[in-house]
């Protein structure tokens, strides 16, 4: 087996529908094969604090992990001993996870409430429980700087007076409710908390296949082998999130995808979209769902093997909710659709995987397979009322967060094309620039922007210097850190807005300013949005009587378009040490640099 087909194979495995008994049957040769599938690996540590056994999880959510790119390295607590490891463990601070992930379940509660105790009584038992729950996170985030992912809780196995569970003070299924209404409204107050919903995911795969009492009374297994499988699958979707890795766009068929039959067959009037039949009224709904993930900023592009003519003929029907200003590249022809995927990506100036591709034909699944192995190509079959499911299960779109500069992001790359084109019209590239009308606004960073900030820096792989990752309280504490700068660009031109697409971290030492940080949106390259950013780092610099800037270039598998980053900008290189790369700059006489772009507030 080539190791191609075995990525390939990898990667089927473990998406939904889950095979979690094949899984867990094979953990340890799925391990061996993910690790040599790759060149490279970001090392995250995670320590799992565990209401009841977790080696099952820990080994599942590994290979999940290993899928993402993200080799991890656990800590795990004893046996139900959760609260203690976060209170009091000094093993733990020493650890110095990245990621807490809270392992609790129902199983946890120490009591519930009941309709034959007062009501005092009732309220007690619930604030119990929530302040064990906000002196767990109060704890960890004062003591590390780390994310905290914590389940919500699933329902009860079972309701001793039925249906009045659900209203009555003393439900227990109402008690649940409560619960998860204060955790959800702990992460406004939280930054760094992350929810694992295993309320859904018990709902998803059913009270019945997630409880196994057996597994309980005799292993201390909270979660049934299969919901182990969907629980670590969920909680790497949160994680790989955290660090950038979620899919961008998303690639569509049209013939038996987007709607109802062959249109160059059957014409216009003739495919199925629309509430007028039941077949219909399923494509409408699945266009439905995919114009919600356009609306949260993801790209759609068509990627269809029919005459362009026809094409745009079936978007303009009138039962069509996609239409063809939703899509920002329309790849309808006859060439092989991983090439269209290809070319689709240069447009957008993103990489090839970033992408989902959606195919009802599985010849069409399986070439581009072949062909683009980072491609993502879950196996939704030909059954339209399911297609959705393939989509939504595998979390290729988890969000964590959702900036404005997320929600306007076709938006951004749309203005990026009318750029190209503008070009076009210019045979020397500092009159296209001249002609933008650029202006910056670059300054030291103000609260309001470091939800933005974080996501950046976890987003950005190609202009990223040294790739460094931050979390949410670290971000934090450079913005409060007087010795630190952190820097931030926002770019505008006459096509619009690009938004904060630009960080610079620094960090003093004498009359030394460390740069362990610098990134920047590949959708401003070539714009001197570089220049302008060193001309401000420069000038805040010689107000702290820095002397020098020692910037730090660490090669990566996608960063390699940075590698002359400072030797363009002028920096001498100092050294190179076990592949990392030191240049610096002396300031004491730096005179602003040319660029195109006027500095201003907006």
């Amino acid at each position: 087996m080539s190791s191609l087909t075995n990525k390939q194979e990898l990667s089927d495995l473990l998406s939904y529908p889950f095979d979690w008994e094949y899984l867990n049957r094979k953990k340890k040769s799925l391990k061996r094969e993910l690790e040599a599938s790759r060149d490279s690996f970001i090392e995250k540590k995670i320590a799992i604090l565990g209401g009841s056994t977790t080696n099952e999880f820990k080994l599942n959510l590994e290979l999940f992990l290993l899928k993402e790119g993200i080799k991890p390295i656990f800590y795990e607590s004893e046996y139900n001993k959760y609260y203690e490891d976060a209170l009091f463990s000094q093993e733990l601070l020493e650890f110095k996870p990245d990621i807490v992930y809270i392992y609790s379940t129902i199983k946890n509660i120490k009591s519930f409430p009941s309709v034959a105790t007062e009501q005092k009584q009732n309220e007690d038992i619930l604030a119990f429980e929530t302040k064990k729950l906000e002196t767990i996170w109060e704890n960890l985030f004062s003591k590390l700087a780390c994310v905290v992912i914590q389940n919500n809780f699933e329902l009860p196995q079972t309701r001793i007076i039925g249906n009045s569970s659900f209203y009555l003070d003393g439900g227990n299924i109402n008690f649940i409710n409560k619960l998860n209404l204060f955790i959800s409204e702990a992460t406004k107050k939280y930054n760094n908390l992350y929810i694992n919903d295993i309320n859904y995911l018990s709902s998803l795969i059913g009270l019945e296949k997630w409880y196994d009492n057996e597994l309980w009374f005799n292993y201390k297994y909270a979660i049934s082998f299969e919901g182990i499988t969907y629980v670590a699958h969920s909680v790497a979707s949160i994680i790989k999130s955290i660090y950038g890795k979620n899919k961008k766009a998303i690639a569509l068929d049209l013939d038996n995808t987007l709607w109802g039959g062959v249109i160059g067959d059957d014409g216009v009037n003739g495919i199925k979209i629309g509430s007028e039949t039941a077949i219909g009224e399923a494509y409408e709904d699945f266009q439905k769902y995919i114009k919600e993930i356009k609306n949260i900023g993801i790209i759609l592009t068509i990627n269809s093997k029919n005459d362009l003519e026809n094409t745009l003929e079936g978007l303009k029907h009138p039962s069509m909710i996609l239409h063809k200003e939703d899509f920002f590249t329309i790849k309808s022809n006859w060439d092989l659709k991983s090439n269209n995927i290809l070319e689709s990506a240069r447009e957008i100036n993103i990489g090839e995987d970033s992408f989902v591709f959606i195919d009802d034909n599985p010849v069409e699944r399986e070439l581009v397979k072949s062909q683009l192995n980072t491609v993502s190509v879950p196996e939704i079959g030909d059954k339209i009322e399911l297609f959705k499911n393939f989509i939504d299960r595998n979390n290729y779109f988890e969000v964590i967060s959702l900036s404005k500069e997320d929600l306007e992001r076709a938006k951004y790359y749309q203005d990026n094309q009318n750029r190209e084109k503008e070009q076009q019209n210019y045979s020397n590239y500092n009159d296209y620039l001249k002609s933008l009308d650029m202006i910056a606004e670059i300054a030291e960073a103000k609260e309001v922007y470091l939800e933005r900030i974080y996501q950046l820096i976890n987003k950005t792989n190609q202009f990223n210097l040294t790739t460094k990752r931050y979390t949410k309280s670290e971000v934090d504490e450079v913005y409060k850190d007087l010795n630190q700068i952190l820097l931030y660009g926002k770019l505008k031109d006459k096509f619009g807005d690009n938004g904060l697409i630009s960080i610079i971290i620094g960090k003093q030492v004498g009359d030394v300013l460390e740069i362990p940080l610098w990134l920047m949106s590949c959708r401003v390259l070539k714009r001197d949005m570089e220049i302008a950013m060193l001309n401000e780092l420069v000038d805040l610099a010689k107000k702290r009587g820095i002397k020098k800037l020692r910037g730090t270039y660490i090669p990566s598998k996608k960063n390699s378009m940075v590698k002359d980053h400072y030797k363009n900008l002028g920096f001498k290189f100092e050294k190179e040490e076990n592949n990392i790369f030191t240049w610096v700059l002396e300031i004491t006489d730096y005179q602003p640099k040319q660029c195109m772009i006027e500095k201003g507030v907006y």
